[in-house]
């Protein structure tokens, strides 16, 4: 298997990495392989944005995105 090494990181970022694979009970390595996965093959993958808007939940009608004719109003300082 090939082998991936990422330089650079903020500290910050390795101590997710680290407390997120503490959480699923697995090393920071396989934690990296698993999120790497999940990225490029989970759901999302290979989708296009069509596909992707097409599988959105209805948000509701027109009328949900009116204009409110009360505005303006007056704004207390």
């Amino acid at each position: 298997m090939a082998q991936l090494i990422v330089r650079n990181l903020d500290e910050r970022l390795v101590e997710a990495l680290k407390a997120r694979a503490a959480a699923h009970g697995r090393s920071a390595e396989a934690e990296h392989r698993a999120i790497l996965y999940a990225a490029l093959h989970g759901p999302a993958a290979g989708r296009s944005l069509w596909e992707w808007l097409a599988a959105m939940p209805d948000g509701g009608g027109d009328e949900d995105f009116a204009r409110q004719k009360d505005l303006p109003r007056d704004v207390e300082l």
